[in-house]
């Protein structure tokens, strides 16, 4: 066998579609725990709060964030998986039901991406054949293995990664000096979100600076908000004239 024809044979692609689904999923969370936990002891810190419930209110707002981002994603993602299977059900109905007619849809599908009516008509028959289901959900609902709906993994996916991107500004929480917890929370949670907007874009074929400096801006722009709101209400004070 030539040394070229062995080398095709054992040929494999890897496309970035594959995981597109986990890793939005898997991105979104990290980023929202990193944001929201930083943003929320920035706020309670900024406020006067003590170290002790500045790290309260970060504990408590990984476990409320964890269970949102879970509900919130199997809900979206269970919505969109209800509408997959209802066109799959309907598609395998009509291709019980009208034979003939699917396979025109399937030739007209072909033609107007290009084809000429022979090759299109040979095409759609051929695929119709080895299976006619499959067909009918790739070209013409746009179903594929790779991006078909998972709630329950995007759901888990979600929670496990908005709790892995909060634990930054928690761990920064505990190790920040007394009067230094603003400062080391935004340090961090800037070099983080860096860090993971960094990765997401790279995974994603996109560039990595631009991809960390997106997410970093929109970071420091919910830390900054959280901050001013928090010496709005300014709890040191508040509890000294009580």
């Amino acid at each position: 066998m030539p040394r070229h024809a062995h080398r095709g044979h054992g040929h494999q692609e890897s496309h970035r579609t594959d995981r597109v689904g986990w890793l939005r999923a898997a991105v979104l969370g990290a980023n929202d725990g990193i944001i929201s936990i930083a943003g929320l002891v920035v706020g309670v810190a900024a406020g006067g709060a003590g170290p002790e419930l500045v790290l309260a209110s970060g504990i408590a707002g990984i476990v409320a964030g964890a269970m949102s981002m879970a509900a919130g994603e199997y809900v979206s993602v269970r919505s969109q998986a209800d509408t997959e299977h209802a066109d799959i059900a309907r598609e395998t109905r009509e291709l019980a039901e009208l034979p003939d007619q699917e396979l025109q849809e399937l030739t007209r599908i072909y033609i107007a991406r290009g084809l000429e009516p022979a090759l299109a008509a040979q095409v759609a028959q051929q695929l119709t054949a080895r299976d006619a289901l499959g067909a009918h959900m790739r070209d013409e609902l746009g179903i594929t293995e790779a991006l078909r709906a998972r709630p329950v993994q995007a759901a888990a996916a979600s929670a496990a990664a908005f709790v892995a991107g909060a634990l930054l500004p928690l761990l920064a929480v505990l190790s920040a000096p007394a009067g230094r917890i603003e400062a080391v929370v935004v340090a961090a949670t800037l070099l983080g979100l860096s860090g993971s907007g960094a990765l997401a874009a790279w995974a994603g074929g996109a560039s990595p600076v631009r991809g960390a400096l997106r997410v970093a801006f929109w970071g420091a722009a919910a830390m900054g908000a959280a901050a001013l709101v928090g010496r709005l209400f300014d709890v040191a004070s508040h509890v000294a004239v009580g």
